[in-house]
């Protein structure tokens, strides 16, 4: 009688380090010829179980060395407490059990917790490592999570455009102590998101696709100087908005159909409710070979176009360039040439974007971006800063615009070195880039000085970032002054009187000893202390007036 196993083979796709580009591991996929044994295994504990065992027994066959990630329901150890016959087949194939990871997969709901979590006590006994997999698109509870303390977390790259949500694991992560992989990578957009977010590693097909042999060579994107810094403005989407063609979700294929073919220039439409918001993207290409095919206008002409178009895609008004681009590299290949919608606060279309001019843009921009980046730090000078104070005051947009540097920075480097001083200069520009958010701009404008546009909410978090930390140059201890100016709407009206404003300020808080921070608002007198140290907490070896 035949066997499940006749018809089961394995694939192997790498887990990439990131910072490397090297394979850091091979996690093993069963690719059932017939039936669904996957499904099976997910209601058949011991099914699974013994799958788990082929997955090793089929790594060994293969004669790989790198670590494999062995997929087990979390359902399954909780049943079974534990994999005992996966131990044996592991030493079996002469490998170690810190050489394999177990990947534990959704669904969690109704698994019981404490005997899952037994189970991973478990393996993780027997020196085996723990992965929590599917996060951020499976069921995993937060707590479960927590408790479970993987080794690594795998999140899904449907979180990528949610940067925020992504660095929140992040953070997780460093709390458990796990590492931060992302899977299901298919375009080098997302690969520049994961490493922006602080994934160490990552898997999907743009690095290679899971193959019956395990691969010996990835793809692995060149990482730019930049690739680690906090979100990028980049232009706004406003710059590129072209007319849209609308037409009512109601319209007709023949309709689409005659506006398009009249219409060259066109490159599609947009189907909208009564309101304007978009409802269907119909692209010219994919449409019009619907139509042109054979009986093609016959079945559709006189049916709703909708039915040949595809969920819109769109982007608010105050957008950029980037987050467009982000947009284009959730969806599937083939929408790639799809314009974009870019509507208002009430979510009606005012125009389209295509994608063909943000490239072209974007690559102006990023030449001419590496070449403000300051070399020591790869941070950009002043004119990002400034240009982006002007641009948010333009919208009407309150912010705190920040002037931070080192006391006695010339004492430092005379006493310390200057290689130390550069060090201690890098340093506090890592500690700026880790702390800021997806407002906050950071740029080095020279020397030991920097300059940090941020919201007023977000001034605390930078602040401590860099004041809370005991700074040392060759073992010297060493204090940075911050000073921070807020400019309501309509209390300045360019950068230059930012920085007028600022100046005083700036001269205020080197006045204090030991780390300070001096603020004010715009367009009002006087300022507040919110940092400083007495003056017998002056750094030794860098006394007097700063």
């Amino acid at each position: 009688m035949p066997s499940w196993t006749d018809t089961l083979r394995f694939a192997f796709q790498p887990v990439v380090n990131l910072s490397t580009g090297a394979v850091a591991g091979l996690e093993i996929l069963a690719r059932p010829e017939t039936g669904d044994v996957l499904a099976e295994a997910r209601r058949d504990p011991e099914l699974d179980g013994r799958l788990a065992v082929s997955a090793v027994r089929a790594a060994t066959r293969k004669e790989t060395l790198l670590p494999l990630h062995v997929n087990v329901f979390a359902a399954t150890l909780a049943d079974l407490g534990g994999l005992t016959p996966l131990h044996t087949a592991v030493r079996e194939a002469g490998r170690l059990p810190w050489e394999v990871t177990i990947d534990i997969s959704p669904p969690y709901t109704h698994v019981p917790q404490q005997a899952l979590l037994e189970a991973v006590g478990a393996l993780r006994g027997q020196g085996f490592r723990i992965s929590a997999d599917g996060v951020g698109d499976g069921d995993v509870p937060l707590r479960l999570l927590t408790d479970m303390a993987p080794d690594l977390v795998k999140l899904d790259a449907s979180l990528l455009p949610r940067p925020a949500a992504v660095r929140a694991m992040r953070t997780l992560c460093e709390q458990l102590g796990a590492l931060l992989s992302v899977e299901g990578v298919e375009t080098e957009l997302q690969c520049a998101a994961a490493v922006a977010a602080g994934a160490q590693l990552a898997q999907g097909d743009l690095f290679a696709p899971p193959a019956r042999l395990p691969a010996a060579d990835v793809y692995v994107p060149h990482r730019s100087p930049g690739a680690a810094s906090p979100p990028r403005s980049g232009p706004s989407v406003r710059q590129f908005v072209r007319p849209a063609a609308l037409l009512p979700v109601t319209a007709s294929a023949g309709r689409v159909r005659a506006l398009l073919t009249g219409s060259p220039e066109v490159s599609g439409v947009l189907l909208v409710d009564a309101h304007g918001v978009p409802v269907r993207s119909v692209h010219r290409s994919r449409f019009l070979l619907s139509m042109s095919g054979r009986y093609g206008h016959a079945l559709y002409a006189d049916r709703p176009a909708a039915k040949l178009g595809d969920a819109p895609r769109t982007v608010g008004v105050d957008a950029t360039a980037w987050e467009v681009l982000d947009v284009v590299a959730v969806g599937g290949r083939d929408r790639t040439s799809d314009d974009v919608a870019v509507v208002d606060r009430f979510g009606r279309c005012v125009g389209v974007v295509r994608l063909a001019d943000l490239v072209r843009a974007l690559a102006e921009s990023r030449v001419e971006e590496a070449a403000g980046l300051n070399p020591l730090t790869r941070l950009p000078g002043s004119d990002a800063i400034t240009g982006e104070v002007d641009r948010r005051i333009a919208d009407g947009r309150a912010f705190a615009l920040s002037w931070l540097d080192v006391d006695h920075f010339k004492q430092v480097n005379d006493g310390a070195g200057f290689a130390a001083g550069d060090e201690l200069i890098r340093s506090v520009g890592r500690a700026l880039q880790r702390a800021v958010s997806d407002s906050t701009r950071v740029g080095h404008i020279g020397g030991d000085d920097f300059l940090v546009l941020a919201e007023p909410e977000g001034l605390d978090q930078v602040a401590a970032s860099v004041l809370d930390v005991p700074w040392s140059a060759g073992g010297r201890p060493v204090s940075l002054s911050l000073a921070t100016v807020v400019c309501a709407p309509g209390s300045i009206t360019d950068h230059r009187q930012a920085a007028a404003c600022l100046a005083p300020l700036k001269k205020a808080a080197k006045a204090l000893r030991g780390a300070s921070w001096v603020l004010g608002h715009a367009g009002l007198p006087g300022h507040e202390i919110r940092r400083s140290a007495d003056a017998a907490a002056a750094p030794a070896g860098f006394p007097g007036p700063r």
